[in-house]
């Protein structure tokens, strides 16, 4: 039984009471009415149509509820992986592009090996390089990102998408004049509906409240309206050139990517064939790529800048015997009436040009439950995504073990952290072969699922369903809902994410924890949108921190307190128990990472005390020690006894005294160098070479 429940630990449900189902049943659709709003927001924060975030919330759902550990965990889009996601992506492929969507739902498998790896293999412990001052660092920074990136939705502005995400949010700031005051309006209108509820109504669902009056009130007013006309119906010569040029230079953009794509590919085949000839020829196409890498970022940076123009352009409207044309501001031939809008240019497609007088919205989502389909798999770009891949396994693990270890502390159950990995893991193969991309376990759902009263996992499954209905029969109904609404929605989920007193309280005892966060935090704003290296930056620190640590110590002179306890010199301002025997604590492993700091103590403490004749080692504290250790302990021996000092031991654990008695060096030296307690060793070294020293010490 325990074999099977091992294997399928959803039977951990059964057999299950009435009640328990009507529990679950209730807590399955409170969570889909926060989970159809979300997921459809963290698929444009991903990059991706809308759709994208309601696939994800299907099978991801059920095999993580079924193969997971927390019964009360809820498993699907979150914003940390979402925007993780599109920083990995944009570098190889255009925002919601067929290539970018591929690459997305690629991620997402390989996200979903690695943690069914970490769980098989047990490796949960891994998560340990991430530290709590790191881990609170990259957090507020990715959720300053991830609020921030969606401003311009909410003023109605285009948002730049280069290398440098501090310079393109500068540029939706110079956008600021350019509001379209409707798109702030429905934004503000949500905002205040969903706090409203949640302070007068806590029960309400305020964000499918907000999201379903929006989408209404959008519909009523003709909150959208665009029109898509030929290039030549642009009588405005600026306007029409830039327009041209815009659609070139974006032709120029899919070719190079592709361009370096295929080249990509054949390089690391012929990387591959180990042969001369071959890999000169790498070489040369390792040569071109970058070329072609350099140009395609002139031409986005080019296009970027282009389309932030073409955004502040707006035109006039007139009807025409062939349709309507649009002329500069105040440019009407005399016969001509305008009809009364502002237009603005809104994207360009086969030569058609779209133009917008209202405010964009989520528009036609494809109808039906995605179809099987194994994801494409671009083995050159693999290794390019790995370094994000890994990142998001260990944040999206530690996300889901932290959120289940919290519900578990209320309702008792055991959560088993492989486990855990295995079920998240899963719900990513699984759903990366129904077009979702990387999913992993949601706080808010979470909390909700258990404050509503969840029993089981069974809940997770009703929430799914219920995506499944949306999916089926009311994706058309959604089409008017504004994207601001849904940036909102983004914005204060993401927002309620930042802590600052957990930095404060590092500070006040790990001042360098507190600084490596605090940099964690300014290095993933810095390295935005790739924000994975800023919390690689963050652990390589942390490790660097703790090597240094590890090979420095904490070793001292020490003399008596006033209570007649041992305490370092210098930290507590005491006076020398003697001039000639120097006791010296060392507080750690005497390894090959701390011999040569071992060696700097001692020779400080002669340094410090020129008519020292013995140094007493205190090592209680040592609890290892290697071969170079014992090497070291020799030399260090060597080199008092020609200076005329001694080296003594006190208190040496039965593991470092067996290496000294092993290797012969107790009978070198003599037993009596040995003592079981500092005390002891004390009044014996007092009384033979300080006699004044010991009648008072």
């Amino acid at each position: 039984m325990n074999a099977l429940h091992a294997l399928l630990p959803f039977l951990r449900w059964f057999p299950m009471r009435r009640d328990q189902v009507r529990a679950d049943l209730i807590a399955g659709i409170t969570v889909a009415l926060v989970l159809v709003p979300q997921s459809m927001a963290y698929a444009q924060l991903a990059g991706l149509p809308v759709v994208y975030g309601l696939y994800a919330s299907f099978l991801p759902v059920i095999v993580a509820s079924l193969w997971g550990s927390c019964s009360q965990l809820h498993t699907g889009p979150v914003a940390m992986l979402s925007i993780m996601s599109a920083a990995a992506v944009i570098p190889f492929a255009a925002p919601g592009s067929a290539g970018f969507i591929e690459l997305s739902v690629m991620l997402a498998l390989m996200v979903g090996m690695l943690r069914l790896a970490l769980g098989l293999f047990k490796l949960g412990a891994i998560v340990n390089l991430l530290s709590s001052p790191v881990i609170v660092g990259f957090t507020n920074a990715a959720a300053l990102i991830i609020g921030l990136s969606q401003l311009s939705k909410i003023i109605g502005v285009p948002f730049p998408r280069s290398d440098n995400y501090l310079a393109d949010l500068w540029r939706v700031v110079e956008q600021v004049g350019a509001t379209h005051w409707p798109t702030l309006l429905f934004a503000a209108g949500a905002y205040v509906l969903i706090v409203g509820l949640k302070r007068f109504f806590p029960k309400a669902p305020g964000v499918l409240i907000a999201v379903l009056a929006s989408t209404v009130l959008a519909g009523l007013v003709g909150y959208e309206h665009k029109t898509t006309v030929p290039l030549d119906a642009i009588q405005d010569i600026e306007a029409a050139a830039t327009i041209q040029a815009f659609g070139e230079a974006q032709r120029q953009i899919d070719l190079r990517t592709e361009t370096i794509a295929a080249k990509s590919r054949e390089m690391h085949r012929l990387e591959a064939e180990n042969d001369p000839q071959a890999f000169a020829r790498a070489s040369q196409l390792a040569g071109e790529i970058h070329l072609l890498e350099y140009q395609l970022e002139n031409l986005k940076r080019l296009n970027n800048a282009r389309r932030v123009d073409l955004h502040a352009l707006t035109l006039e409207g007139a009807e025409h015997a062939d349709g309507l044309r649009f002329f500069h501001p105040g440019a009407l031939p005399p016969q001509v009436s305008g009809d009364g809008r502002t237009w603005h240019f809104a994207g360009l497609s086969d030569g058609q040009v779209t133009l917008s007088s209202g405010g964009a919205v989520v528009g036609e989502i494809p109808q039906g439950l995605p179809s099987f389909q194994v994801p494409s798999l671009q083995w050159d770009l693999m290794l390019a995504l790995l370094p994000a891949a890994i990142v998001m396994a260990l944040i999206g693990f530690m996300e889901a073990t932290s959120i289940s270890k919290a519900i578990a502390t209320s309702t008792g159950e055991r959560v088993d952290a492989s486990k855990e990995l295995v079920g998240q893991g899963l719900a990513n193969i699984v759903g990366s072969f129904f077009s979702s991309y990387t999913v992993s376990g949601s706080f808010s759902r979470s909390a909700v699922a258990a404050k509503t009263g969840a029993t089981t996992g069974l809940f997770a499954i009703i929430s799914a369903l219920a995506v499944v209905l949306v999916l089926l029969f009311f994706t058309p109904y959604l089409y008017n809902l504004p994207q601001s609404v849904l940036a909102v929605i983004v914005m204060m989920a993401v927002f309620s994410l930042i802590r600052i007193a957990p930095l404060r309280h590092a500070w006040r005892f790990d001042r360098s924890g507190a600084l490596i966060g605090i940099a964690t935090f300014f290095a993933t704003l810095a390295m935005a949108p790739a924000i994975a290296n800023g919390i690689l930056f963050g652990i390589v620190l942390t490790v660097l921190a703790f090597l240094f640590k590890s090979m420095r110590p904490r070793a001292e002179i020490v003399a008596r307190k006033p209570d007649g306890s041992l305490s370092g010199i210098r930290a507590h301002r005491l006076e020398p128990i003697s001039q000639t025997v120097v006791p010296v604590r060392f507080d750690g492993s005497l390894v090959f990472s701390t011999v040569a700091y071992f060696e700097d103590i001692v020779i400080e403490a002669v340094g410090d005390f020129p008519q020292a004749k013995v140094i007493l080692m205190i090592g209680s504290g040592i609890n290892e020690i290697d071969a170079s250790g014992e090497e070291k302990v020799r030399e260090v021996i060597k080199q008092l006894e020609d200076n005329g000092v001694t080296l003594y031991f006190s208190g040496l654990k039965h593991q470092v005294m067996s290496v000294f008695e092993r290797t012969g060096l107790v009978d070198e030296i003599g037993r009596d160098r040995f003592y079981p307690t500092k005390e002891a060793a004390l009044q014996d070294l007092l009384g033979r070479f300080d006699s004044n020293a010991a009648r008072t010490a």
